[in-house]
């Protein structure tokens, strides 16, 4: 979200680091539908659920989750300002800068689940557990929508927004199946923890590290379908974002209205293509069709061993933070940063018994910003998620033929960044210690698919491994400060400008796929 203190109040904080790829076509339904292959990375042995070394790292430190992300429609989300929005249609591209008549509009993100952690239903909670199983992992299609018209400066009432999922920023949430039906309501209104947000590995589509996947997105008249084929194992699952799996809109019922009702909604993607133009107006990235790895959240909390609950609790007083060599006291929500939230012990892990923490980590020292990201060493950290550049198309034959790096850092780096001036904003973000981090992950593409078997182009994200091809100056591929242009909170229709990202463009998509490079658009 690009400005979360104007919906949720002054000194709220509400956003995740985000580094992503975005991938840009001017073809006819590239904004619609694709599809992308894509490897799930492994883990280092922890013999009985027990790191061989506190210098070990698992994926679900590094990331809760990562996705593949699309503009949808929602004529009950921001801006309030028509009633319609035409799927899959570049007409809904409207500049904030001319006119504040935008369709509404929302984001998906089909997210993938990593194993070994706290299980669901905790993410339901708040930040808590995103594990589906100890070894398997699990993926749901999730829809973001905001309940807010900026025009008039109103929003949801608050009565309602305290009662669904995300709250004004409202959370459609679906797993992926194996017969493609949703078994509890995937809108936030009537959405239940043990039927929305429970995973069953009889019904759900449970996947293996190191799995090989096709992923195809696309529209249907009843919403957009996802379908996940697990070439490794022959099973596969699918869901469609559509009424009947009880997907909805909430009602746009500002206060003094206490009215909190579902209207069954068919979600459709937005625009018919991909490019710097067709952004989700509300939020903090530029993108459209994008891949974006949620980063920034666990932290150990060493010392006394913390109860089980099931959202998690904070890391008690007198405890310490940080990894082996790097432990500071705890920071709670009663001390200045207070990132040391949502901690569990290590019984309520499912496979990998560390006590630790799942609140954004506002400090950037957690583990997420160590260098125990995939860099070959297989012993001591995860292999790298490995994904090609969509293909577009009829047949999925047309490579995207521009793409871009975005990192989301202005926006969460709010304790030393300006975002009007761009003044103190750094793509290395800095600690609570005032230095820089120690690490920040980068994107690199390699020739040697499926860490070393093959030659396809793919992508990776962690820092350089030995089959690492082009890293694009590490760090410094995510660019320069992107200037960005928001409908001003209660401005009748003003603007204004924020940088909440870096963004560097590349004319030429350097990792399209080899068979079909001279196929693009």
């Amino acid at each position: 979200m690009a400005d979360p203190e104007e919906v949720f109040g002054e000194g709220n904080y509400v956003g995740h680091d985000e580094p992503s790829t975005l991938f840009y076509s001017n073809k006819p339904g590239s904004g619609n539908n694709m599809r992308y292959e894509l490897t799930l990375p492994t883990d280092p042995p922890a013999p009985g659920g027990v790191p061989t070394s506190r210098k070990e790292s698992f994926n679900f430190q590094l990331h809760p989750a990562f996705w593949f992300g699309m503009a949808m429609c929602d004529t009950q989300s921001y801006p309030q300002q028509v009633s319609t929005c035409a799927p899959d249609s570049d007409s809904n591209i409207v500049d904030p800068a001319v006119s504040p008549n935008h369709p509404g509009t929302a984001f998906m993100e089909l997210q993938f689940y990593l194993p070994g952690w706290v299980k669901w239903p905790g993410g339901y909670f708040g930040a808590g557990g995103t594990s589906c199983d100890a070894a398997k992992w699990c993926i749901a299609l999730n829809i973001d929508s905001l309940s807010q018209d900026p025009v008039h400066g109103t929003a949801l009432n608050s009565t309602c927004a305290s009662q669904i999922t995300g709250g004004l920023e409202y959370i459609n949430f679906a797993f992926i199946t194996k017969n493609g039906h949703s078994p509890g309501p995937a809108n936030p209104v009537q959405a239940t923890a043990t039927g929305t947000f429970t995973a069953n590995p009889a019904q759900d589509l449970f996947m293996k590290s190191g799995d090989r996947l096709v992923v195809t997105l696309h529209d249907t008249r009843h919403g957009l379908r996802t379908d996940i084929q697990d070439l490794t194992t022959g099973q596969s699952g699918f869901m469609v974002a559509s009424a009947a799996n009880g997907f909805g809109q909430v009602k746009f019922a500002p206060a003094p209205s206490t009215e909190c009702t579902n209207i069954p909604y068919d979600f459709h993607p937005m625009y018919s293509t991909s490019s710097e133009q067709t952004r989700v107006i509300w939020a903090a990235h530029s993108y459209n069709i994008a891949f974006s790895d949620e980063i920034g959240h666990f932290d150990y909390c060493n010392g006394a061993t913390i109860p089980q609950s099931p959202g998690g609790v904070s890391c008690p007083v007198g405890n310490t933070e940080g990894m082996s060599g790097d432990t500071e006291p705890t920071e709670t929500t009663a001390t200045t940063i207070g990132d040391d939230n949502f901690c569990f012990p290590a019984t309520q892990s499912s496979l990998v018994k560390v006590q630790g923490c799942t609140d954004t980590n506002t400090g950037f020292d957690g583990v997420p910003y160590k260098p125990v990201w995939p860099d070959g060493n297989t012993s001591l950290h995860p292999t790298s998620i490995l994904f090609t550049s969509p293909l577009t198309g009829p047949v999925y034959h047309t490579n995207y033929k521009r793409m871009a790096f975005e990192a989301d850092l202005p926006r969460i780096e709010f304790s030393t960044c300006n975002r009007t001036t761009g003044a103190g904003c750094t793509l290395i973000p800095t600690t609570d210690d005032n230095a820089p981090a120690d690490f920040y992950p980068f994107f690199s593409t390699t020739g040697k698919g499926n860490q070393g078997q093959g030659q396809e182009c793919m992508w990776q994200i962690g820092n350089d491994t030995p089959a690492t091809a082009n890293d694009f100056g590490k760090n410094n591929q995510y660019g320069s400060l992107l200037p960005l242009t928001y409908l001003a909170f209660g401005g009748g229709g003003a603007t204004i400008q924020r940088f909440n990202d870096f963004r560097q463009i590349l004319s030429k998509n350097p990792c399209m796929l080899h068979e079909n490079n001279n196929n693009e658009q």
